[in-house]
């Protein structure tokens, strides 16, 4: 197997494995039966060379023709790509449902359940083997071949998967026509000529039938939909004159009016004129575009999407909405080839949208009439969020109705009239960025591209980015320009980066927001803007970081000391600012002098001195600790130190009498005070000056509103104890009962502990997981570690000595703490930390 999968690939820790489907056998008797499993399924996983390893099959993903493999004992799940494996085989049998089981005496019924044929069928692979076999049915995608092989005569079945790049021919069931001739009924030349009748029927369109017989159940329309969506792109003025319903002059004579009224289709211009009928019209949607017909008067419209479509939108396009499946609304339309409507639907709806044709004229009246059954004819059909506060714009999906009602068909009149609604633009960017401060996001992502792609908006929430909103291509240009002009940058400079700042409350007096904004040149002219919201993290008191009772007692000592240097450290994003921030606002008297020096000054407070740095100017962090000392401070709060000249200034400082609090960028408190003494600091003035490193990351935390607990099984436990105590030295090590008995006594509920887990609920978007909790370990320096530190020890010596003389904790089981108390899971803990 190892000389057959040679670059498999490890899948990414952070990301959720897709859920793993497999069809079934295309026979009534299978069913819909589940596929998934939480542990993956058995399998065999056949390798180019012709051996076969077990495996478990976590995911099978076909769009990017990848299987998520878990080959034990690893647990490391890998990415094996289709072009690495002949086949997959499920090990597990799959059973056809008893005819006994159907609970109906229907005999019709019972032989449906019993109709499952064996096919032979025979694979010829690239690499010139050959395969003969029998199957019960098969399913063919774009990615590959399922086969479902009968073990024995009550058709339990093993289910195959053979990638498309593997095979050179795979031919399921004999030809029916070589069968009826080997069975002498039927002669050859009747064959031929049935063959060619069926090669005719197969090139019919779909709406030749859909015209004779409208669509009135929503299993019919989707199925209509889905077929009408692999037919070849028709144009309308085609399709009239191949009907023979207008001439060619009367065509080109549209085309030329239709030059000077761009906003009016071609099929309702031709209407206008008397040139064709609208009946005429829609057979020639149905029948050339395979447009499904549905008959409004007897579909079971969705209430759904009734309520996901406002009326005036409904009104103005002439829609009437028909279904919501799965993010897509369904909506039937006089015209569904208009240009530009179903671009505008789904860039005011933010989904998937697809037309079909109405049987008759939608007329407001129409519109009014499939609202009122559901009580939403006045107006009530609005699909935007919950009304912001009072003071506040309206929200982006309001906002954006008066904007499309100027925007054109024709794109580049789009892109003009978009340009010059300067108004609009700006309550739409001030709505997007009221409703993602209100979602606690921390930074918003506008993504364009070049071509007809269209402009995707990301938020940060929570450390990870989510989908928000997509706004059609001819808005690219003008919301990247109306942010440049917000924050006073070079509109015209598309080619090189810039960075500035949104002083918010200029346009919303009622939200103190400041955001940094930075732009990106991206590939073929576009940009890329990314905006953080710099209030969106606010001083919080010391007992609410999550602290441990400890960690929290000894960081507050070594804060409330006159001087010395105090670290925080940790990746981008893992909440060091506003740590320091708290900080400060314990210590913040009246009888203290406090200097900042930021990069950028993301927390305003009046009671500090902040200032900020600007190496454009040659006004860096040590020009700026050199000017505070001159300054008669008390603490002096540095933003990071990022060299060995602000490093060496910040020492000096705290050597002087002042407390110095400071950031860097390392993965461990011990690491910290070997990162410095690297960058070339004097040991022994090092060690004097330093108090304490605070080492932090942030995971998410389980939704409070969904959040279950059950009584801990003892394997959980034990991975956790065992998680636990692999990092203590042999000799520190304590002894797993007497660890399990201590952790029963602080954290079990009526003498057992408890395991937590959030199944997902609409306030965590069915994440399970919603805001953040900090995980630490807190280094404070002791005479030993002075020692140590002053003979430059490597950091195992230093977290040896800190774990005997002061209970110190890693990241790792300060998470684990955490898991235990149900704030949090031990993925999020082990994805975030090390051991």
């Amino acid at each position: 197997m190892n000389a057959s999968i040679p670059t498999t690939t490890p899948a990414p820790r952070d990301a959720t494995l897709p859920p793993l489907r497999w069809p079934t056998p295309p026979y009534a008797s299978y069913g819909e039966q589940p596929t998934s499993s939480p542990d993956g399924l058995p399998c065999l996983a056949e390798g180019s060379n012709g051996h076969a390893r077990p495996c478990l099959l976590k995911g099978l993903d076909l769009k990017r023709q990848v299987a998520l493999i878990q080959v034990p004992p690893s647990k490391a799940v890998m990415a094996l790509r289709f072009d690495m494996f002949r086949r997959i085989t499920i090990t597990e049998p799959l059973f056809p449902q008893a005819i006994g089981q159907a609970g109906s005496g229907d005999s019709a019924f019972g032989e449906l359940l019993s109709y499952r044929p064996r096919l032979p069928y025979r694979l010829l692979l690239k690499d010139g083997q050959e395969e003969t076999g029998t199957t019960i049915g098969h399913v063919e995608s774009e990615a590959g071949w399922f086969l479902f092989i009968p073990l024995n005569e009550q058709d339990q079945v093993q289910r195959v998967f053979i990638p498309r790049e593997m095979v050179q021919a795979l031919h399921v069931g004999e030809a029916i026509g070589q069968v009826l001739v080997e069975q002498q009924a039927v002669t050859p030349e009747q064959v031929e000529i049935a063959a060619r009748e069926q090669e005719n029927l197969r090139n019919r369109k779909l709406g030749d039938y859909l015209v004779i017989k409208e669509i009135v159940k929503p299993e019919q329309l989707l199925m209509a939909l889905e077929e009408q969506a692999r037919m070849p792109m028709v144009r309308i003025g085609e399709a009239l004159t191949a009907l023979g319903l207008i001439t060619q002059a009367q065509l080109d004579e549209a085309l030329q009016r239709q030059k000077s009224e761009r906003s009016v289709p071609l099929g309702e211009l031709l209407v206008q004129s008397g040139q064709l009928s609208r009946e005429d019209l829609r057979i020639a949607l149905a029948r050339k575009m395979g447009y499904p017909v549905v008959d409004l008067a007897q579909f079971p419209v969705d209430a759904e999407a009734v309520r996901r479509v406002p009326i005036a939108l409904a009104r103005r396009h002439r829609i009437v909405p028909l279904l919501w499946r799965n993010g897509m609304v369904v909506v039937a339309a006089e015209d569904p080839s208009k240009r530009g409507m179903l671009e505008e639907l789904e860039f005011s709806l933010q989904s998937k949208v697809v037309a079909a044709l109405a049987s008759g004229n939608v007329t407001p009246q129409t519109v009014s009439q499939v609202y009122a059954r559901f009580g939403l004819d006045e107006g009530g059909a609005s699909a935007a969020p919950e009304a912001p506060p009072e003071g506040s714009l309206p929200s982006a999906g309001k906002l954006l109705e008066s904007l499309e009602m100027e925007v054109q068909d024709d794109a580049e009149l789009a892109a003009a009239q978009i340009e010059q609604s300067d108004n609009s633009l700006v309550k739409l960017i001030n709505s997007i960025i009221i409703e993602a401060h209100g979602q606690g996001a921390s930074d918003i992502h506008i993504e364009t591209h070049p071509g007809k792609r269209k402009i995707r908006i990301r938020l940060r929430k929570d450390g990870r980015l989510v989908p928000y909103m997509e706004l059609p291509h001819t808005y690219r240009a003008a919301i990247v320009g109306r942010i440049k002009v917000m924050c006073e940058l070079d509109i015209s400079e598309r080619r090189k980066p810039q960075d500035g700042k949104i002083d918010f409350a200029k346009f919303s007096p009622h939200h103190k927001l400041e955001l940094r904004v930075a732009t990106i040149p991206t590939l073929n002219g576009a940009e890329d803007v990314v905006m953080r919201l710099l209030s969106s993290a606010k001083p919080l008191p010391l007992d609410q970081l999550g602290l441990t009772p400890r960690n929290l007692q000894h960081l507050q000592a070594a804060v409330e000391r006159p001087h010395g240097m105090v670290l925080c450290v940790g990746p981008t994003g893992s909440g060091k600012t506003t740590t320091l921030h708290s900080l400060l606002q314990h210590i913040n008297t009246p009888d203290r002098k406090i200097w900042t020096a930021e990069d950028p000054v993301e927390i305003s407070n009046p009671d500090l001195r902040q200032v900020q740095v600007n190496p454009k100017i040659d006004w860096t962090f040590a020009k700026a600790l050199r000017a505070f000392l001159r300054a008669d401070p008390d603490v002096i709060m540095v933003g990071e130190i990022r060299d060995e000249e602000t490093a060496q200034v910040a020492i000096e400082a705290s050597l002087t009498g002042h407390l110095v609090l400071s950031t860097l960028h390392t993965n461990s408190a011990p690491e910290t005070v070997v990162r410095l003494l690297d960058m070339g600091m004097d040991p022994f003035n090092f060690a004097d000056s330093l108090e304490a490193v605070l080492a932090q990351r942030l995971v998410r935390r389980l939704c409070p509103n969904c959040v279950q607990a059950r009584p801990a099984d003892d394997a959980w436990v034990d991975e956790l104890l065992d998680d636990y105590l692999h990092v203590f030295p042999e000799a520190l090590r304590p002894s797993k009962d007497a660890l399990r008995e201590e952790w029963r006594q602080q954290f079990g509920q009526e003498g057992r502990l408890v395991q937590r887990h959030a199944p997902g609920c609409p306030s965590c978007d069915q994440s399970g997981l919603k805001g953040r909790v900090g995980v630490h370990e807190l280094l404070v320096v002791d005479a030993a570690l002075r020692r140590l530190i002053q003979r430059k020890a490597p950091s195992e010596a230093l977290q040896e000595s800190a774990m005997a003389t002061q209970a110190f904790r890693t990241l790792r089981q300060d998470g684990i703490l955490k898991v235990l108390q149900g704030l949090t899971t031990i993925d999020e803990v082990r994805a975030n930390t090390v051991h």
